[in-house]
């Protein structure tokens, strides 16, 4: 493929994604095909000479397609949002071509300068205390991981190393493996201090846990992966008061903010605690200006050694919606999500089984937890809409997220009719 036809296939493939993503809806959400159903619809090796675009793109509708199951879709209510914006798909495309391995500010210093600057915005938008901003002088930062178990991850070893090494300062005769075989992690069972949980959004109170952390010297990550967005919005933000406790602290733009996967923002109070436990500095990878205080290498901040241009996706994203755009997308998916509970709430035989605080539901239908299943069971097989349970307290509940970039209040409604008519068969049924 040369560039003239690589500029005819672009606009074709643009044309193609608008038109997959503005009619998405028309698709079943949940895809009706069994394990293995792939491998019997290619060859089993690849191709000895090139083949035709065009045949590549109508294999796309005839073996990918029917395997898909479309979390962009208004059907699509299950797990958290996955975000996705034109902005953001764009900047991907961009970061595509431009293909740099940021791994040091010499490597590609836009790829790390705007990095280090897009995470300050975004801090400030949700009024992150100071000293986890970079600024020019700060000793905290921001970063971009993969996902927030990386993030977790990534603050687990950083604490771990941060006691090894403050406990050998005052102990020299104790070996690293005997400090490390006394070290302890606390957890509950989300794993750590969680603001807006899995299974329910549940919030911990990290204004009570931090303070007690602070008193032990201990290290208190705070995770927010889905909550997290909906602290740019003024009313949401108590939620996040007591994070000037924590030493780290993520969520996922990439579930709720419109920045397509991956892309979750960590912030630490103190860089030299993560970078400290991950410098990694062969001589190839040394630069002039590293020892600079304006310069950061990022693959101390990370497991990985490369890393994309990510934060290209967030600074088309910030400039093309503005704070306002953003904070207008999640209060419109908190609406709905009330909605959907006041549907619920009216229906006798439902009940609501956690509090509806941003865009979650949890309900299910007043009995056991085999009715509910059984109900959660119809839903999928119709494929009309894609709902995901959970656990609460022992009862099987069904979580209703909002979750598309389109969905409208009538695309709730109709998910309410097709979820009270499966009711009303399955409670027709003798068993019942």
């Amino acid at each position: 493929m040369d560039a003239e036809e690589f500029r005819r296939r672009g606009k074709e493939m643009v044309d193609l994604v608008a038109d997959y993503l503005e009619n998405i809806e028309d698709r079943p959400v949940y895809p009706d095909v069994e394990p293995g159903y792939l491998r019997s619809l290619i060859p089993t090796e690849a191709p000895q000479d090139p083949e035709n675009y065009e045949d590549i793109i109508k294999d796309v509708e005839r073996v990918i397609m029917p395997g898909i199951t479309h979390w962009h879709s208004p059907n699509f209510f299950a797990y958290f949002p996955t975000a996705s914006s034109y902005p953001a798909m764009l900047a991907d495309m961009l970061c595509g071509a431009i293909g740099c391995i940021g791994f040091s500010w010499a490597a590609s210093p836009a790829c790390t300068e705007l990095e280090t600057v897009m995470l300050d915005w975004l801090g400030k938008m949700l009024q992150l205390p100071e000293c986890f901003l970079a600024g020019t002088h700060g000793q905290g930062g921001g970063v971009i991981q993969g996902t927030a178990s990386e993030a977790t991850l990534m603050s687990l070893l950083a604490a771990r190393c941060k006691a090894v090494r403050r406990i050998q300062a005052t102990n020299s005769d104790m070996s690293e493996m005997e400090i490390l075989s006394k070290l302890v992690a606390y957890t509950s069972d989300q794993f750590c201090a969680t603001l807006g949980t899995t299974p329910s959004c549940a919030f911990d109170k990290t204004e009570e846990l931090g303070p007690l952390c602070n008193e032990e010297n201990m290290w208190m990550h705070i995770d927010a992966a889905y909550a997290g967005s909906a602290f740019i919005c003024p009313e949401f933000r108590p939620l996040l008061n007591g994070v000037e406790f924590a030493d780290s602290f993520n969520f996922n733009p990439h579930k709720w903010l419109l920045i397509n996967f991956d892309c979750s923002a960590m912030w630490v109070k103190k860089r030299a605690d993560l970078i400290g436990a991950f410098k990694m500095d062969p001589l190839y990878l040394k630069h002039e200006n590293q020892e600079s205080g304006l310069v950061t290498d990022y693959r101390h901040w990370q497991i990985p050694l490369g890393r994309r241009f990510r934060s290209l996706k967030m600074w088309f994203v910030f400039r093309m919606y503005g704070l306002n755009g953003l904070q207008a997308y999640i209060r419109k998916h908190v609406v709905l999500a009330k909605e959907f509970e006041s549907l619920v709430r009216a229906d006798k035989r439902f009940e609501i089984c956690a509090d509806v605080v941003l865009g979650l539901v949890c309900f299910r239908l007043k009995g056991s937890n085999e009715l509910n299943q059984n109900l959660l069971k119809r839903i999928t097989q119709c494929r009309e809409i894609h709902l995901v349970p959970c656990q609460l307290s022992g009862r099987f509940v069904l979580r209703f997220a909002i979750c598309a970039r389109k969905i409208e209040s009538h695309h709730v409604q109709k998910a309410w009719q097709h979820i009270t008519q499966l009711t009303f068969e399955l409670l027709q049924e003798p068993e019942h």
